[in-house]
């Protein structure tokens, strides 16, 4: 009596067919599963991005520092490193508060919403949308540098590496690279231990007197044996312009606050151990190659390559052959976590962006899942707009630093700021404490901000200070955009405008536009015919009289006009969409009568075919459906010609026998579930047979005319069958997606075979 579901024959479109071959087969949405990490895992897949910043923060001290000051540069770089390791243990005082708060993703963000509400939290979420987008860009172009570094004849090719490296990363993400797992965590700690030993046998070598001080050759930046005073206005403002450059260290701290609800329980505890952890290996990387750099006069160079980070490492190990086979696996395990800390934006700013869509602050498109079950659209954006930056400033890092740390600071302002105002207000014990702990952040992290955008100006920082408000007005106009299209489709308000209205007509007048006599419009009247009208009327608005005179013979030849009345309407001016909301709002006025406009639209299978058509149909029915009383429905007719529908089924029907369905969530590429010991296969069943059946939930209606109910039907892919619960509307776990194992006897149901009320369990998938 029940068969399998019926498949529809839908021909798929030319994007969706490049895009399964690109991208692979999809997902469904029961395989969309969050893995939650220990401390040791969640440290190397949370902390890529903050440790790999070590790599260059010292060089881009030095930047600023060596052409000012000569020489003594390198003794002001260790004072400036401490004022640099005093912010960073600022800030991680602040984020461990975060982190114990607020456990679900999100970071400063849901720290500003929950403490200022979602306008003010918008200043949060542009400063995070901005330093995700700079992440990518920063750490791709950071890893390029070390893999030119190391391979130095790839210098020409710094952009091109870059680009693929952002691409690369891209299509992973695409694909449902999930940033959980072993292999992100291994360029972490990959990272630190030959970081970690170049600083410990570079600190024992300076101890005893042997480590080397490299020479100032050709395209180093220059340096002169001069000492400047450090007390002069031009003196300060470079100091600050490093201490800026140096700031840039500290990014990538707020990560594992916005990945805090990956952690496992308890996940405040684990997470603030974590970040623990994480800032002691930043502040030591930072601080042992800061001072090596003293100790080795490391210099940057003018083109970027090679980094500092590769001097002191080729400095440490010697030319040796050991020695190269060392600072070789450095330079690799530096673009490895660079490139790996560009990955972490591509799941931060999705899941960001689908936060502050759900808020009504973005476009809703960013809240979706694609085809790999990723938020393909935020990915896509942030693609774009890592790649304008990379391709319009450049692959110097030191050229991308200035768009950095305004982004980051100003989330760690809103962060202090917010957890401040939580404590103020709730006053747990030791509250007094802890709102001048944050304060102190947020006021810290201010003035951050405030010395970045003042001595990074003209360097670029501009952009980024113009650029902040005109995005917050443009979330504010979205959110406004929304809030009134919710307010127009509120329920309450249209009852309530109803009952101030006309009462609704009884009458119902169908208007089939016809422009002429083919297949498509008689679909069409035949679909008027079900609608069961009070009166249809077909209605041609003449454009040009040939062509009408040619209608109206073709609708007595056929003997159409015995059946229905072809109405012919003047359109003077052939401004067709106003003609047609005019005429269906006189019908309303003269009808008394729920008017509904179908408009016969033929569709095409080629795209050479639909350029030499117009969306006429769509204008008219975007018009005249703002009119009250008047809906309009679109009837589609494919043009395609039988024997081709027929061959195409039979192509597809081919397809689906070589590769099953993604519909068994217990695995993909299962289209029917094994049958377990006991169970009979749905499509064996028979009438007054007790029996228990196993399948997955398809669908769900509630309420019958049975009266207060719940059906459910239930497919295994042998057939279906339906579960009713009477006296119920829902049921914890029963949804559609669920395997459900179902005993009861067989009955009939409006044809179907039904097991009423029946014993029940959820099944986990074996």
């Amino acid at each position: 009596m029940t068969a399998a579901p019926a498949t529809v024959d839908v021909p798929e479109r030319m994007a969706y067919r490049l895009k399964r071959v690109a991208l692979g087969k999809p997902l469904v949405t029961s395989q969309l599963h969050e893995e939650r990490l220990s401390k040791k895992t969640a440290l190397g897949v949370l902390s890529s991005d903050c440790i790999s910043s070590s790599a260059y923060g010292t060089e881009e001290m030095l930047i600023f520092l060596l052409p000012a000051f000569g020489l003594a540069g390198f003794h002001i770089l260790m004072p400036l490193t401490f004022v640099v390791l005093a912010v960073l243990l600022v800030m991680t005082a602040l984020y461990r508060q975060v982190v114990m708060i607020y456990t679900q993703a999100g970071g400063s963000y849901v720290v500003a919403r929950e403490n200022f509400g979602p306008k003010v939290a918008q200043i949060a979420s542009v400063a995070l949308l901005i330093d995700y987008i700079v992440t990518v860009a920063v750490q791709s172009a950071a890893g390029t540098a070390a893999l030119v570094t190391l391979v130095p004849t790839l210098h020409a090719f710094s952009e091109p590496i870059t680009v693929a490296v952002v691409l690369g990363l891209a299509y992973g993400n695409l694909r449902g690279v999930r940033e959980a797992g072993r292999a992100f965590a291994f360029p972490t700690y990959f990272f630190v231990a030959t970081a970690g030993l170049v600083v410990v046998i570079g600190v024992l070598r300076s101890i005893v007197g042997d480590l080397p001080v490299l020479p100032h050759v050709s395209g180093m930046i220059g340096v002169h044996d001069s000492h400047s005073a450090i007390f002069t206005g031009a003196a300060i403002f470079v100091l600050l312009k490093a201490f800026a450059n140096g700031g840039a260290s500290l990014t990538g701290l707020e990560a594992i606050s916005n990945g805090v609800s990956a952690f496992k329980k308890p996940v405040g505890r684990n997470a603030r151990k974590t970040l623990t952890v994480m800032s002691v290996m930043l502040g030591s990387l930072v601080l042992g190659i800061s001072y090596l750099s003293f100790q080795t006069h490391a210099t940057p160079y003018e083109s970027g390559t090679p980094t500092v980070i590769g001097q002191v490492a080729h400095a440490v190990f010697g030319h040796s052959w050991y020695g190269n086979v060392g600072f070789d696996l450095v330079q690799i395990a530096t673009a490895l976590i660079l490139i790996t800390g560009a990955n972490t934006p591509f799941t931060g700013f999705p899941f960001l962006a689908s936060f502050i869509a759900e808020d009504s602050f973005l476009p809703r498109q960013l809240t979706r899942r694609g085809h790999r079950l990723a938020f393909s659209n935020g990915i896509a954006v942030l693609t774009v707009a890592a790649l304008t930056l990379i391709l319009v400033v450049g692959t110097k890092v030191d050229a991308l630093i200035p768009f950095y740390a305004i982004g980051v600071f100003t989330g760690f302002s809103m962060a202090g700021y917010g957890m401040a105002q939580y404590y103020r207000t709730r006053r747990v014990a030791g509250w007094r404490r802890r709102v001048a702990v944050c304060l102190t952040g947020g006021v810290v992290s201010t003035l951050v901000v405030l010395i970045f955008a003042v001595v990074k100006f003209n360097q670029g920082a501009w952009l980024v200070v113009v650029l902040f408000p005109v995005l917050w007005l443009v979330l504010m106009r979205l959110n406004r955009r929304y809030r009134a299209e919710a307010h127009a489709l509120d329920l309450v308000t249209w009852i309530r405008a109803d009952q101030a209205e006309a009462p609704h007509y009884a009458r119902h007048t169908v208007l089939v536009l016809v422009d002429r006599l083919d297949l498509a419009v008689l679909r069409a009247l035949r679909y008027a015919g079900s609608l069961r009208p009070t009166s249809v009327h077909a209605v041609h608005f003449m454009l040009d009289d040939q062509v009408a005179e040619q209608l109206r013979r073709d609708w007595i030849d056929r003997g159409l006009g015995d059946r229905m009345p072809l109405v012919m309407v003047e359109c003077e001016d052939r401004r067709l969409v106003r003609s047609v909301g005019e005429y269906a709002m006189n019908t309303v006025v003269a009808d008394r009568a729920e008017v509904t406009v179908l408009l016969p639209r033929r569709t095409f299978g080629r795209v050479s075919q639909r350029l030499l058509h117009d969306r006429t149909a769509d204008r008219i029915a975007e018009a005249v459906s703002r009119i009250a009383h008047v809906a309009a429905t679109i009837v589609p007719f494919d043009t395609m010609l039988p024997h081709e529908q027929i061959e195409r089924l039979e192509s597809r029907q081919q397809e689906a026998a070589r590769e099953p369905a993604l519909s068994d969530p217990c695995g993909p590429g299962e289209d029917a579930l094994r049958p377990a010991d006991g169970v009979t296969p749905i499509g064996q069943v028979s009438w007054r047979q007790k029996v228990t059946v196993e399948g997955r939930i398809k669908a769900m209606q509630v309420g019958t005319t049975a009266g207060r109910s719940l059906e459910v039907q239930v497919f295994d892919g042998t057939g279906g069958v339906r579960l009713l619960f009477f006296g119920r509307t829902s049921i914890a776990g029963i949804e559609p997606g669920t395997v459900v194992r179902a005993t009861g006897r067989v009955g009939e149901y409006k044809g179907h075979l039904a097991l009423a009320n029946p014993y029940y369990e959820l099944v986990q998938c074996r």
